[in-house]
């Protein structure tokens, strides 16, 4: 497969950007709110949702700078490379020789953060111009992998004429790519209630059964789609009754098995049923999209903010709509990390409105207009604008955050400024790539037979002993940080206990 090398690759590669907190300063609307607007640099944001959201957004959209020359964009990633650090606080212009390798430095490790953080099942929607389009297709597909491309959309974004050196260009693109195109199931196919079977057509997550007969048959054929005939009936019915479905379900799905309309799926060691659509009474996306124009964008700002509409080249609230209703469930999660005027938040709000759907967004945005127009659209559009205000309100909440403290500092000692809880949270994920439910402990929680344990206190010295090994529950193995370790090796090993290190100056204890 090609791929692209430029000025700054190799660094941004090795780069690990710091994992900073979320600090939450008020909610809008609610007590709480699962709804989120971050103001932060979007890269630092995107590690910081790692620990709750990694591989759970159904859909990401993102609408990144241009490259233009006119957009007055400035690279800024703390990257340790010399030649990068040249590049710090200077406004990418049309003249400046390196303003795409600047651009790839800047995407790439974005877009490997939005691809941890997209489901399995999920898709990714980038708006683009032709200044980027080449390029952007071969980076995702670096990253996505070139079989997960979905469709390039064009855009005619402009009803008019105007003038151009050569011809006038009215049009931009939508790239989508999925994060696995095998298990996103019919997700670009607009469907009626004829075409799906409850729940269970779009997928089932999860091991399919213990049972070591089909655990050795799906061994065979690691992540693909399988044929039921890869299957003898009586294991496949071990599956179907162990889900614990209706008889008349599972009969339904019997039957679709028979004729080949069903599929097995196995990726990355998850199971899932899936369906191969049948294309009647399907109608799809044209790949064009026509009626949908920029200048729509901007009447809406006027009407929302008066005046001049305060933000330039907004999105259409419809242009977001039209896919975010066609082709997602109505409870997906969806991540907007260069979020602009609020478009994303606006178009999910009025989609469940409209549809009674529980669609969560979760908004990104870096420059100083985060909490007075990205915000700030979000609260009016949620308490309605305009001439009638209670037509156009939508209802909803959100939280507003912005990046708190780095949680290890440039020694690699803990910052001793984050809360224990924030620290917890940190660790828990590290280990285990899941989410700390535990509160108030220094256990942290169980994962596949091993127990976390977090031994920390701020002003004092900690240690694991025997005192403390009493206490520990039952497990199979045990991970334990803390700051001194008296147990001796052959009791280590007895218990299974791998001992870290807290990263800390211990002489400021």
């Amino acid at each position: 497969m090609p791929t692209l090398n430029w000025v700054g690759k190799d660094e941004v590669l090795r780069y690990n950007p710091p994992y900073h907190t979320l600090e939450k300063k008020y909610t809008f609307n609610a007590k709480n709110s699962d709804n989120m607007i971050i103001k932060g640099d979007n890269l630092l944001a995107l590690k910081a949702l790692l620990p709750q959201y990694e591989n759970k957004i159904k859909c990401i959209y993102i609408d990144p700078p241009y490259n233009t020359g006119n957009e007055n964009w400035v690279y800024n990633d703390n990257v340790n490379s010399p030649k990068i650090k040249k590049w710090l606080g200077e406004v990418v212009a049309k003249d400046d020789l390196s303003r795409h390798d600047k651009w790839l430095c800047m995407m790439l490790p974005r877009l490997k953060l939005l691809h941890r953080l997209l489901s399995d099942d999920g898709v990714i929607f980038i708006s683009i111009d032709d200044n980027e389009m080449a390029n952007l297709k071969l980076l995702c597909d670096e990253v996505f992998g070139l079989s997960n491309f979905i469709s390039s959309f064009v855009w005619q974004k402009k009803s008019g004429g105007g003038q151009s050196k050569y011809f006038y260009e009215g049009h931009e693109y939508l790239v989508i790519f999925a994060k696995n195109k095998l298990i996103c199931g019919g997700l670009f196919k607009h469907k009626d209630k004829s075409a799906v079977i409850n729940d269970f057509i779009r997928k089932i997550h999860g091991k399919y059964t213990n049972n070591p007969k089909i655990q050795s048959i799906l061994g065979k054929y690691p992540n693909q789609l399988i044929n039921h005939r890869n299957l003898m009936f009586e294991e496949l019915d071990i599956f179907l009754q162990e889900k614990m479905i209706t008889q008349e379900k599972y009969d339904e799905i019997h039957e679709k098995l028979n004729s080949g309309e069903y599929f097995l799926q196995k990726y990355n060691d998850k199971f899932s049923l899936i369906c191969k659509y049948n294309t009647e009474n399907i109608s799809l996306m044209y790949s064009i999209i026509l009626g949908v124009f920029n200048s729509e964008a901007s009447n809406e700002l006027i009407e929302i903010f008066g005046e001049n509409g305060v933000f330039d080249n907004p999105k259409p609230v419809r242009f977001l709509k039209e896919f975010l209703e066609k082709n997602l469930p109505k409870n997906s999660i969806i991540l907007d990390s260069f979020a602009g005027s609020g478009t994303t938040a606006h178009a999910v709000l009025e989609l469940n409105k409209k549809d009674g759907g529980n669609r969560k967004f979760i908004l990104v945005e870096m420059e100083d207009y985060a909490e007075n127009i990205t915000a700030e659209r979000v609260k009016r559009v949620i308490k309605g604008y305009g001439k009638e205000p209670e037509n156009s309100a939508t209802g909803g909440d959100f939280s507003f955050y912005e990046l708190g403290d780095r949680l290890l500092l440039e020694n690699g000692n803990l910052n001793e400024k984050v809360s224990i809880e924030k620290i917890r949270e940190y660790i828990y994920f590290s280990e285990t790539k899941e989410k700390c439910e535990q509160k108030g402990s220094d256990f942290l929680g169980e994962r596949n037979g091993v127990a976390y344990y977090f031994i920390y206190k701020k002003d004092d010295i900690t240690t694991l002993d025997f005192e403390y090994l009493a206490k520990l529950k039952k497990a199979s193995s045990y991970v334990i940080y803390a700051d001194v370790c008296v147990l001796s090796d052959e009791t280590m090993m007895k218990y299974n206990i791998t001992f870290k290190k807290i990263p800390r100056d211990i002489k400021k204890v």
